[in-house]
């Protein structure tokens, strides 16, 4: 069973190449799920969703807390429920938290939590994230350049030792990469 794990800003594409990962699985005639948090089919998703689209302290905390109860009940119901399963949006949530508590909680999941070798991160600048989110009917708390800024390098001190995809170029190259690492983890962990 592969565990696979797509994190990254809003607007870095993960829902997008989350479902080339998955078509590349299901050519090969194998079971897949794809879990992208917040979800839409539980009240914790719903209300992450909700919160992130408020302003405000309460509403940051709230939008952390049912974020969390999103992930955790998807790798409760999900983790082992088919060959592969991949997880958008996953661990990558607390770099939207003040560090050290950011750097905290990360380590805590990291450890409760499913992990692989599996994870990737997929890296835009925040400059290309703000044109990509300008076509969005609706706006996050965090999706302003500034905050961006910030999340991003947090994140990316956070994911270090996972697969980092430069993710500003064509969607086919950024696919034909994060291929090219599937393989060759494949290949090393005797999946087929």
């Amino acid at each position: 069973m592969r565990f696979i794990v797509i994190d990254g800003l809003d607007g870095s594409g993960k829902d997008t190449q989350a479902k080339l990962i998955a078509e590349k699985y299901l050519a090969n005639d194998e079971s897949v799920i794809i879990r992208s948090h917040p979800s839409e089919d539980n009240p914790y998703g719903i209300m992450a969703k909700k919160a992130l689209l408020g302003t405000g302290k309460i509403n940051h905390i709230m939008a952390s807390v049912y974020y969390a109860l999103d992930v955790i009940r998807s790798v409760r119901i999900y983790k082992d429920s088919a060959d592969t399963v991949i997880m958008v949006r996953y661990l990558m949530g607390v770099a939207y938290l003040p560090m050290p508590i950011a750097s905290l909680l990360y380590k805590f999941f990291i450890t409760v939590l499913p992990s692989s070798e599996y994870m990737f991160f997929l890296d835009v600048e925040p400059e290309v994230l703000m044109k990509r989110l300008s076509n969005r009917n609706e706006t996050e708390m965090f999706e302003n350049q500034k905050d961006l800024m910030k999340v991003r390098k947090k994140a990316l001190k956070l994911s270090e030792g996972w697969h980092i995809i430069k993710n500003e170029q064509s969607i086919e190259d950024s696919q034909k990469r994060i291929a090219e690492i599937l393989d060759e983890l494949d290949k090393e962990n005797n999946i087929q």
